[in-house]
């Protein structure tokens, strides 16, 4: 998809409408939480400069030239007109850092990931096949300290220091999923919901739970991430298919 004339020159033309229409998609299925939350995708090779949504902007309304540039590594960055939230410089500025892997970063208060972190155990079970997706790929942040200024920011950023692990639980706060893309990113956010939400129903049935095997939820998670099928570059492109579709103006 082509950027329009006007404004062809902005650079990262397909990365932002992916991420843009993340942003769309996430309001729409009732994942975001106010004007809160973030999202945020590296655009250099060292990973610290990153694209991320202005300030107390609704998902619902976020278009590809809304976006901020910003560098991690210029704390000017909090002194421009359109500075981003002092939580986001915080939590997404941490994580692009000090993480080179995770090259997107998506932040939410999701009920269902939220509920599972406000557990005492916070970990999810192999239940399912969703869950399976996510057997010893999670983080659990065990230390929260309040709102996500630059300190906590930075302690949540060293937590993710196994690359095989791209989900954070993060205690009595949300969730923390990054990856390579957009598309991956967006993909692995959606299923953990998804996961999360199977868990915290199955719990309320009050029955026992059916847990699969350490071997059999290792062997799901790797069929799933060698799958020869790319289903998340698929999911999204499908998603901004349907928002073309309705006219939507997320790619302006």
């Amino acid at each position: 998809m082509n950027a329009p004339k006007s404004i062809a020159n902005i650079e990262h033309w397909e990365e932002r409408c992916d991420l843009a229409a993340a942003f769309r998609w996430t309001a729409r299925m009732n994942m975001h939480e106010g004007v809160a939350n973030h999202f945020s995708l590296s655009v250099n090779e060292d990973g610290t400069k990153f694209l991320m949504n202005p300030n107390l902007k609704h998902f619902s309304r976020i278009r590809a030239s809304d976006l901020l540039l910003i560098d991690a590594n210029d704390p000017a960055s909090m002194d421009r007109p359109d500075a981003p939230d002092p939580t986001a410089w915080g939590l997404h500025g941490g994580l692009h850092r000090a993480c080179a892997h995770a090259r997107c970063a998506m932040h939410v208060h999701s009920i269902h990931a939220t509920v599972l972190a406000t557990l005492k155990d916070k970990r999810l079970p192999p239940i399912d096949q969703n869950c399976a997706m996510f057997f010893n790929r999670t983080v659990i942040d065990e230390g929260y300290g309040g709102l996500a200024f630059e300190d906590e920011g930075a302690r949540c950023a060293a937590l993710f220091d196994d690359p095989k692990k791209k989900v954070m639980v993060m205690g009595n706060h949300g969730v923390m999923v990054i990856g390579d893309t957009v598309a991956e990113t967006f993909n692995r956010l959606y299923y953990f919901e998804r996961a999360a939400e199977t868990y915290i129903r199955a719990l309320q049935t009050g029955q026992p739970l059916d847990v699969l095997s350490d071997e059999i939820a290792e062997k799901t998670a790797q069929e799933i991430e060698d799958y020869p099928v790319p289903q998340d570059a698929r999911f999204l492109e499908e998603l901004r298919l349907i928002l073309d579709e309705e006219g939507s103006n997320y790619a302006t």
